[in-house]
């Protein structure tokens, strides 16, 4: 298990991370949320020694990080950390080297894993003649090429198509049924409610909700209301319920306790209604209700 046990760090006069903690289970996937600015990626870099806590420590089973445990780990950092001019076969191989593997494993591994990723035809190529999107499918081979037992990413969903996004997200959850622990933020909140089991949200440092991505919605006191009428979007007013607009559509913040049978007659009152849908709080319901905006 890896835990973050109540980590701090200022960076002058700011602080970075307020007495942070949580826990990432072996064999799960669990989603880093939080604005922008909220510690996240230092967070992330105190896994490796990249950032150095004043207080507290991050654990891997009981053990703090050693070299040992970091050859086992992998990370991606969210900006660019290979080498544009580098063949993409080699730049592979070298990473995986760096792992503590030898040079034949390494070969076959990074040839393993461009193939997964529908990229052995560019084996060849340069780093820098690949588009965005494929240089992210590099970074991401290279930070699990050597098999990790825990694989920290930072956004590794950033600027692909959905199609890349699809091929990644299969990739992570095959890895996580095979045993990886898995961490990785991100904005792309569907994206997270979709692939994740867990989250944890933070907040200027600290975590402000954490828990299984099923029990957080079941288990929050808030549902939402959504109305079409006539095949519109009903956006009449209900004395007392809070409206808001997600997406482009209305809804209606209530209780799980709200009078839902005297909205749906009001309703009726105004035309055929054509949709109705009560609900838990989606992803986005709940880090917005834990962030606070």
């Amino acid at each position: 298990m890896l835990v973050f046990s109540a980590l701090t760090k200022r960076f002058g006069n700011v602080p970075a991370l307020d007495q942070l903690g949580f826990q990432v289970h072996p064999g799960r996937i669990l989603g880093f949320l939080g604005p922008n600015g909220a510690g996240k990626t230092t967070a992330m870099r105190c896994v490796f020694g990249l950032v150095t806590p004043d207080s507290g420590e991050v654990t891997w089973n009981g053990a703090p990080i050693d070299r040992d445990i970091k050859l086992r780990f992998g990370y991606m950092p969210e900006e660019r950390g290979l080498y544009p001019k580098m063949l993409v076969g080699d730049q592979l191989a070298y990473f995986a080297r760096l792992s503590g593997m030898d040079r034949k494993d390494a070969a076959a591994a990074g040839a393993e894993w461009l193939n997964r990723f529908e990229l052995a035809n560019r084996s060849a190529s340069k780093l820098e003649e690949l588009s965005h999107g494929n240089q992210q499918r590099v970074q991401l081979a290279c930070a699990l090429v050597h098999q990790p037992d825990v694989a920290v990413l930072d956004e590794p969903f950033a600027g692909l198509d959905p199609i890349g996004m699809e091929t990644m997200a299969a990739v992570l959850r095959s890895l996580a049924a095979g045993g990886m622990t898995i961490v990785f933020s991100s904005h792309q909140l569907d994206l997270v409610s979709d692939i994740c089991q867990d989250v944890v949200i933070i907040d200027h440092g600290r975590t402000v909700l954490t828990g299984e991505v099923s029990e957080l919605r079941r288990l929050s006191p808030t549902r939402y209301l959504e109305i079409d009428v006539n095949g519109q979007p009903w956006t009449a007013l209900v004395p007392g319920v809070e409206t808001i607009e997600t997406k482009g559509r209305h809804r209606y913040m209530l209780s799980r306790t709200a009078p839902i049978e005297e909205i749906l007659q009001q309703a009726r009152h105004d035309g055929e209604v054509t949709r109705f849908a009560f609900e838990p709080p989606h992803l986005t319901d709940l880090f917005r209700e834990a962030v606070g905006r």
